[in-house]
């Protein structure tokens, strides 16, 4: 969304205190998306749609709380790609498997298939 138009849209939940009061739910959700992909300084954001870090706190913190409460839609499935794929099989790859025994022994595993074979054998 257009930082001009989230800030027109904040404008009308102004108090004529300069005061936000009252934001929706979805206007809650387009702040935190906007901010979420922000890259700039965080200045020059809190300029851009009209409001101080400390009025976008709360409403961030706000945000935040119903995204985790499920209030928002998720969003689309983003794919991470790796630049240089994991070889778990490589030995010399440096990351091993730990298992933790329940004597509190650690166990490492150089790969996935020695793990495996490992636990069909204590099975």
């Amino acid at each position: 969304m257009d930082l001009e138009i989230l800030s027109k849209r904040i404008n009308t939940f102004r108090t004529k205190t300069g005061r936000l009061t009252k934001l929706s739910d979805e206007l809650l959700y387009e702040i935190l998306t906007a901010w979420e992909q922000w890259t700039g300084p965080l200045k020059g954001f809190y300029s851009t749609i009209g409001v101080t870090h400390r009025k976008l706190a709360s409403v961030l913190g706000k945000a935040k709380k119903l995204k985790r409460e499920g209030y928002f839609p998720e969003s689309s499935f983003k794919e991470v790609a790796l630049e240089q794929p994991l070889d778990l099989n490589n030995h010399s790859s440096g990351q091993n498997i730990e298992v933790v025994w329940n004597t509190g022994h650690i166990i490492r595993f150089p790969g996935v298939d020695p793990l495996i074979d490992f636990l069909k054998k204590v099975a």
